[in-house]
């Protein structure tokens, strides 16, 4: 498992052989949370605030790695 943190809150996901898993998303204090996965290899979570957004993706393709993007405005 390994723990994502961002300004709007922290992921949990799981990498395995079959793809990449949410094992959790809890959001900081003002911000909501949504999670999409198109593909079993690849998992977006989004922090929103009014103000804020992180967006985390997580995947296993072509190798595990989680990226943290976050955009003020």
């Amino acid at each position: 498992m390994y723990t994502v943190p961002s300004e709007g809150g922290k992921a949990t996901v799981r990498f395995g052989g079959d793809g990449v898993c949410l094992i959790s998303a809890v959001p900081n204090q003002g911000f909501t949370v949504r999670t999409e996965q198109s593909a079993p290899q690849t998992l977006a979570v989004t922090f929103e605030a009014s103000r804020h957004r992180s967006e985390i993706t997580a995947t296993t393709q072509p190798q595990s790695r989680a990226d943290v993007r976050e955009v003020s405005w």
